[in-house]
């Protein structure tokens, strides 16, 4: 049994799963962020700096530095000092996957009726939380459009 909001329920497996994957999904969410905003820095100015991504994020250089070291120990970037950072291959498709998946979001949410800005900014979030399956639905019914 688990406890939800003063109640009791009972430990559902189909419940656990989905909590397992949200939690997953939340910590892949800030690699995530992380690489595409690093890959979309690269793009636009041809590198991508520390001071660049704690003004984009609203974050301090030091919260920047934290994730940055994580990353890098996931095979993600590398960085060197005084330097900008740069994206491993691995860190470029996560990049390249989490910008598709972004798209895809926003193009479905305008789809449907959302002006784009709203659609913009909800894709930040759906984005890390939608399954492949759902994925897949929203290309087969913007296909079909």
């Amino acid at each position: 049994m688990t406890r939800r909001r003063g109640t009791v329920e009972p430990d559902v497996p189909e419940r656990r799963g989905h909590n397992a994957r949200t939690r997953l999904d939340h910590s892949q969410e800030l690699a995530q962020d992380y690489v595409e905003l690093i890959a979309d820095l690269i793009e636009r100015h041809g590198e991508a700096r520390v001071v660049d991504l704690a003004r984009r994020l609203g974050v301090t250089h030091v919260t920047v530095n934290r994730a940055l070291q994580r990353l890098q120990r996931g095979g993600l970037l590398t960085t060197e000092p005084y330097r900008a950072v740069f994206l491993t291959a691995a860190g470029q498709k996560l990049a390249r996957e989490s910008r598709e998946r972004h798209d895809l979001v926003v193009r479905f949410l305008v789809a449907v009726g959302v002006p784009a800005a709203v659609a913009e900014s909800d894709a930040e979030g759906i984005e890390h939380h939608v399954s492949r399956e759902t994925l897949g639905a929203f290309r087969r019914y913007l296909r079909e459009r």
